[in-house]
């Protein structure tokens, strides 16, 4: 009951959090950046990922019985792996205008035109459809044994194949083959920006303009450590006998627990955004 009672609070946070970024991005003109143009995306992803898994994660929890149709498996698996999966696109994409903000100063305007925001934006979407559709048709063809029961708190691809009734060897390699393009090279990727970030910030002679720039790029890498860190003990060890005996946690963490601390990390040390919020709220009238 209490595990119930917190993931129910946990929920409307996400959802009043996530919400309150897209509306107030959109509401005020000054937030009409690169960098909130992919936070709103990434907070309407956030929103319809924790939604594709939570109701029913709840409803499991309320009855004695912890059971999903084999439809709604289908559709939960493809919902979240293809927003999942986009999610490591976007990320990889926002690290990209954190390192034009801070490395390309002087042409960064130039570089993040609206054209390519749409563009970038579409790029991650789309890949993620796309391996979400390759990979719920080669999972489901799979028939399914030990009575159905996929021992994880979600439809998760590590799960649905330790209950297949064949020969998963392609499949496996299939998804380390998937996990490389959508882990492992975008955290690459990020490290990589990072580094150039790091680098250019160091050079700068001013205190406080290092403590700026570190600060417009320390809610992004906090996101990703959480996002990525879960991410990678699910799919890239998924035999271990560490991720069998933690992965419901893991799977509880990165489904409920991140979408709800996003918009805290990415919005408590911004005064635009907090200014705009309070005005939202009609408490501040100046």
């Amino acid at each position: 009951m209490a595990l119930l009672l917190i993931i129910s609070i946990t929920y409307i946070v996400t959802l009043i959090g996530n919400t309150a970024i897209i509306l107030i991005s959109h509401l005020n003109p000054k937030l009409h950046t690169p960098m909130y143009f992919f936070l709103s995306n990434l907070s309407f992803l956030d929103l319809c990922f924790t939604t594709s898994i939570v109701p029913q994660m709840l409803w499991n929890l309320k009855g004695p019985e912890k059971t999903i149709s084999y439809i709604g498996c289908v559709i939960q698996f493809y919902t979240a792996l293809a927003l999942g999966s986009t999610e490591c696109v976007l990320l990889t994409v926002m690290a990209y205008d954190r390192f034009n903000a801070i490395c390309r100063p002087l042409h960064y305007t130039v570089i993040m035109h609206p054209k390519l925001l749409k563009q970038l934006a579409a790029i991650a979407w789309i890949s993620g459809v796309a391996e979400a559709t390759l990979q719920t048709t080669l999972v489901f063809q799979l028939p399914l044994c030990s009575h159905h029961r996929v021992d994880d708190s979600a439809c998760e691809e590590p799960a649905l194949i330790k209950i297949a009734c064949a020969d998963t060897t392609f499949l496996q390699n299939e998804l380390s083959i998937a996990t490389v393009f959508y882990v492992v090279i975008p955290l690459g990727l990020i490290l990589v920006s990072y580094g150039c970030i790091v680098r250019s910030v160091l050079r700068i002679k001013s205190t406080a303009g290092r403590r700026k720039a570190f600060g417009t790029c320390g809610s992004h890498l906090i996101v990703v450590v959480l996002f990525f860190g879960t991410i990678i003990s699910v799919y890239i060890q998924p035999k271990s006998k560490y991720t069998q005996n933690h992965t419901k946690f893991l799977t509880l963490f990165y489904t409920v627990i991140t979408p709800s601390l996003n918009p805290l990390i990415y919005t408590l040390r911004n005064n635009e955004f907090k200014w705009t919020f309070r005005r939202f709220l009609g408490r501040d009238s100046s």
